[in-house]
Formats: structure tokens, sequence, C-alpha cells
């Protein structure tokens, strides 16, 4: 009888061995996430308020979530409103409020005398890949390190959208997103409005991604690439102007001059400074350049254009845009 046992008991024994041997581990998110969350909490770079609560972490699906997740109805201390309340990170809300301050309050009053009220929103925290994309890699969106911008609003009541005023808004109003935008460039590291590809043509996202390291900090992405506007008033020289002269240029076709630079601080004020954890810097550095790219996702061909000149794919926006998040496998 115990020979014939024999044979089942080291079938069973390397069975046990097997299993033990497996890895079952579901899949982690990378570990500069959690530390750059902490560090900012740490550095108390937000300030929790009525308008910024501490929220639940969000743990999944995949390696989609949040260590420290806030919920934010306003930044500034509530001094520029959300349209509805949205779930982001510490650094995320830092840096918005740092654009805010040292950007996007000085454009408005500059360019139309009243400071900016609220901050019409399109998405923050959603677990999807970049762009909705099959195949593409997880967006920022999949760990509230991103926001889409979709217009703003002034406090006495005027209403800015991207879609609409990008390209047919008057010319103050054109130059403010200018500004709002390439001042973003120096704030957060990847800036993607209308004309960077046809997902953005109605909105502006600004995010934290790692996209490697430079000697002067993280790697930016900031497109389209953009002129400064000059600011209203008088000149600083106490000159007069100089007068309009009609060139015969096309400004659409020229192009940039090889060597531009992909970002600019436009507006008035000193640069602003990138406020945002620590731990940013020192996870850039540790991140290869050569693997910090995303391969570029196929993006639809079918669509038409508009009569101002912007492409606008075919199909309804919720068929590609920003607000769903990705089926389970």
């Amino acid at each position: 009888m115990a020979c014939r046992v024999l044979p089942f008991a080291v079938a069973a024994a390397l069975m046990l061995a097997l299993t033990g041997c497996s890895n079952y581990e579901r899949p982690r998110r990378p570990a500069w996430r959690g530390e750059a969350e902490a560090a900012c909490v740490a550095q108390k770079l937000v300030h929790v308020s009525a308008y910024v609560q501490p929220a639940r972490e969000i743990d999944g699906p995949g390696i989609c979530g949040l260590t420290r997740p806030f919920k934010v109805s306003a930044l500034l201390d509530g001094a520029v409103q959300f349209n509805s309340a949205y779930t982001l990170d510490c650094p995320m809300i830092a840096a918005l409020n740092a654009w805010l301050t040292d950007v996007v309050q000085p454009a408005a009053l500059a360019r139309f005398g009243t400071p900016v009220a609220q901050i019409d929103s399109m998405g923050a925290y959603s677990c999807r890949s970049m762009n909705n994309q099959w195949g593409a890699r997880l967006s920022e969106h999949a760990f509230g390190n991103a926001l889409d911008i979709g217009g703003f609003r002034l406090t006495d009541g005027r209403q800015i959208t991207i879609v609409r005023d990008w390209m047919r808004g008057d010319d103050q109003t054109r130059a403010f997103l200018q500004d709002v935008h390439s001042g973003a460039c120096t704030t957060f590291t990847t800036v993607l409005g209308p004309g960077s590809n046809i997902f953005h043509y109605n909105h502006i996202h600004v995010d934290l991604a790692l996209h490697g390291n430079t000697s002067s900090g993280p790697r930016r992405i900031c497109r389209p690439q953009l002129r400064p506007s000059p600011v209203p008033g008088p000149p600083r020289d106490g000159l007069p102007n100089p007068p309009e002269i009609d060139e015969d240029i096309d400004i659409a076709q020229a192009g940039h001059p090889e060597g531009d630079a992909l970002a600019f601080h436009a507006g008035p004020g000193p640069a602003p400074s990138a406020r945002i954890p620590d731990a940013y810097f020192a996870a850039a550095a540790r991140t290869p350049a050569a693997r910090a790219y995303a391969p570029v996702p196929p993006e639809p061909v079918r669509g038409a254009m508009r009569e101002d000149g912007a492409f606008v794919p075919e199909g309804k926006p919720s068929d590609w845009d920003l607000t769903s998040t990705i089926p389970p496998r």
C-alpha cells in the first residue's frame, strides 16, 4: 500500500512547489507616484479646507488610483471655483494653484481688467488610456495627475471657451488663451492644446507626467508651440508705439525659426516657478529618457474642417473624448 501512495505523495509535493513558485501578485503603481503624493502632503503644499477635502484611497482597477486623493471644488482657497468637484492628487493641486497665481490671474487682469472666477474642466481622475485609445499606455488621468480645461469664467460673468475662442475669439481673448497655455508650459510637464492633435481641439490638457530628466529638471512637452503676445498698456520706455505695417507674409505658412524653444512664458510678471514636490525631480532623475515616451496611438483620420480652419473628428465627442473609462479586459 505504501508503494502505491508514494507516487501520489510525490505528485502532490511537486504541485505545491510549483504553486509556491508562481507569482499571482496584482500589478502595482510605480513607487514614485506614492512618494510624490506623500512629499507634497509633508511639504504642506496643499491646505485642507472646505474646498479641498481628503478622500479615501483609490486602489484599482489595475494600477489606476491614488494613495492620498483629494476632492477639489475650488482652488486658491475658494477664489477660483471648479464647475464640479474633481479628484486630484496633491502635486496637481499645488501646480494648479501656482499656475493660477503666477500666470492665469495676471493675464486675465492685463487682458480684461478682471480675474478668473471659475475653471470649466472636462475631467480629472479617470481610469483610462491616453486619448481613450486601445493599446495606448495609461493616461495621467488614471492617477489623478491631470486636468482637462475647457474654458474659464471671469468675475464679470464673461465666459471663455477654448473650442470657440481659441480661433474665433477677439484679439484679447485669443491672446489670453495663448498666455495661459504658454505659461502652463513652465508649471506642468505636459501641456497639450488645440493644434497638438485632434483629440485636444476643444480643451487644454495639463499634467505632471515624467518624460525623463534634463540638467534643469524634468523634461517638458508643450504643444502647440506658441509665441507670446504683447500685453496691452502704455510702452515701458514712454515712447509711442510704432505704426502698424502690413507685411505680405502668411504667418500660418511661415512656420517657426529652427531652434525655437518648445515653451515660452507669456503675459505679465516673472516666469512662474514649478512648485511641485521634490520627489518629482528625484523620480525624473531615475527615469531613463529612452523609456519615457509612449508610442503615439493611432489617430482617426475621418472628419471635417471648420470655417476657422480647425479639424473636427467624425462622430460624437463621447465616442473619443474624455469621459469614458477603460472597460475590463
